[in-house]
């Protein structure tokens, strides 16, 4: 008779999957990532109680702890472009951090760039083009630019941007008109009092 295999036998369920262009692939409700270089390759994957073992023509290309709960997405760096790693690297406190060295203002604008969203990492972008626009300008510019933005509620880059390009940081809010204008047309308040 013949010994028993060193291990336990472990059900396994085969799988076809296509790599979408986030470089994810779709098993049971949760997204595992492959190198990026397989986009819209079709590859076989093999799913058992504890990993995702994922093939592309005989050859193993990524493996994963199997997800039931929490994170949808289980993303390994190595997978990612060398692009998206170098944007992975960021967090809403690196951001905040670098805005602090410039000064208050323009941290409460990145951190107004980042709230806006539900999910901070939609602001990244922003606050990336941000971060290149205010290394062009003096710390005083840039921060008189962050403050005019947070107070007219400019939070996207193209505004941002406008306000250099215009030069509106150098001229001071706008509140409105010190006096309400007369008019014929104005009754005022004392025609309310009657």
């Amino acid at each position: 008779m013949a010994q028993l295999p060193a291990t336990d036998y472990e059900f396994a369920e085969w799988k076809l999957a296509r790599v979408s262009l986030d470089y994810h692939i779709e098993l049971a409700g949760f997204f595992y990532s492959v190198p990026h270089k397989l986009i819209r390759e079709q590859v076989d994957t093999r799913l058992t109680a504890r990993m995702v073992e994922i093939f592309h023509r005989g050859k193993q290309v990524a493996v994963h702890e199997r997800r039931y709960n929490g994170r949808s997405h289980g993303t390994n760096p190595d997978h990612m472009p060398s692009s998206h790693r170098s944007y992975a690297e960021w967090s809403p406190e690196r951001f905040s951090h670098w805005a602090l060295s410039i000064g208050r203002e323009t941290e409460g604008l990145i951190v107004a760039i980042l709230a806006r969203h539900r999910h901070p990492e939609h602001g990244y972008r922003t606050c990336l083009g941000v971060m290149n626009m205010f290394k062009k300008l003096e710390p005083a510019r840039a921060e008189r630019v962050a403050s005019r933005a947070v107070a007219i509620g400019a939070f996207n880059y193209k505004s941002i941007a406008s306000i250099i390009e215009h030069r509106l940081d150098a001229t001071g809010t706008d509140d409105g008109p010190e006096s309400i204008l007369t008019h014929p047309n104005l009754r005022g308040p004392q025609y309310f009092l009657q």
